[in-house]
């Protein structure tokens, strides 16, 4: 190649670069880090960066930069395919962003429980809370007043208002480009054109935590999507949920937010319906989609553990929120709401949910100090 026509591919290389860019990992979001403009024949070299995020780019439209921008990463790297300069693939270098209650410090916040008992019961969640329904009896308690982002708890709400609605769970319901997010870019098993009854919707939303179906539902809420948002933050205030806040169907917003005493309240609401109890714990589900039959899991692997009786459960991921769990479980015959934000590590959420367990099932009922808990946070 010439000198000029080398000059002339590499001023067109900016243009090539990428319009919008997909996640090959399921993560919340990508994390903030300086947009970094490096010469264009430095990109050609393909040494994959170690702990990196890869990013694939599936066009080559706009300006490398404003992408960057876009998804505060930084452009390390790409390959050249065919003739001329052309990237097909970028990696992002991506610098961990803590969770907003890290970000607040709330993970150092000391454990509100009585007397001795705090050695027995060592729960690494920022936010923590755990009641019994009967007595309301605060039995654990940690920062339960913060409003912090829920993510995919929110899809016990939009679940609620959906069902409020009486409609007809055998109406079919088609996954449209509309359902696409284009927030966080989570990727979704169902394809656009995907078609499904209300009811297998609502299962995978609940059971799977399938963004599309959540949206899919919202979006075909009498009134459209804003409609069903309004009546979620509308039912939110007829709950008291004094701290509650909701500005998507899904909880890919970070804007979503509850604190975990009201996040009580929505468990206990979503606890009365019946199907919102039998989807929610269904530990697996498979159904046609397509031409193939796939079978979905639950998020929650307590579900199927036999040493657990749940009657209502969600969990949720994004960054913004760690990870989350909510539950109505009865443990040693009694009923409790155990809330569980801004957990970190894959199992962290589970293992401090059978610590609490464990914890309980040690007690003795009758012991008045091992079961009240001072209303500190």
């Amino acid at each position: 190649m010439s000198s000029v026509a080398r000059k002339r591919s590499m001023s067109r290389f900016p243009a090539l670069v990428l319009a919008s860019v997909a996640l090959s990992l399921s993560f919340g979001s990508v994390a903030e880090a300086n947009v970094t403009a490096k010469p264009a024949a430095s990109r050609i070299k393909t040494v994959k960066p170690s702990a990196r995020i890869r990013v694939v780019v599936p066009a080559a439209r706009g300006r490398a930069a404003d992408v960057a921008g876009v998804h505060r990463a930084t452009l390390v790297q790409g390959s050249r395919s065919g003739r001329g300069l052309k990237l097909r693939r970028v990696y992002a270098t991506v610098s961990a962003r803590p969770s907003l209650a890290a970000a607040q410090g709330l993970r150092l916040t000391p454990d509100s429980i009585v007397g001795t008992l705090e050695e027995n019961l060592s729960v690494k969640s920022s936010v923590a809370l755990v009641m019994e329904e009967g007595t309301q009896d605060i039995l654990f308690s940690r920062n339960t007043k913060v409003a912090l982002p829920i993510a995919s708890i929110t899809k016990l709400m939009t679940s609620l208002v959906v069902l409020d609605s009486h409609p007809d769970m055998d109406e079919m319901v088609t996954v449209t480009t509309d359902d696409l997010d284009t927030e966080k870019f989570s990727s979704s098993r169902l394809a656009i054109g995907t078609t499904l009854s209300r009811r297998d919707m609502m299962h995978l939303a609940l059971m799977s935590s399938e963004n599309r179906a959540a949206h899919a539902l919202a979006r075909n809420y009498p009134g459209g999507l804003d409609a069903a948002i309004a009546a979620m933050n509308g039912k939110a205030h007829a709950l008291g949920m004094t701290s509650a806040a909701f500005r998507d169907p899904t909880g890919l917003s970070s804007q979503n937010v509850a604190s975990a005493e009201d996040l009580v309240k929505l468990v206990n609401a979503a606890s009365a319906n019946a199907t919102i109890r039998e989807f929610s714990t269904d530990p697996g589900y498979s159904l046609p989609v397509g031409k193939r039959v796939l079978a979905f899991h639950n998020t929650n692997a307590l579900v199927a553990n036999p040493a657990w009786d749940i009657v209502v459960q969600k969990t949720g991921y994004i960054s913004e929120a760690g990870k989350c769990l909510v539950m109505k479980a009865v443990i040693e015959g009694r009923s409790v709401v155990i809330v569980l934000l801004d957990s970190f590590g894959k199992f962290t959420r589970l293992g401090d949910a059978n610590r609490i367990r464990q914890w309980m099932e040690g007690q003795a009922s009758t012991d008045p100090i091992a079961r009240i808990v001072k209303k500190t946070s």
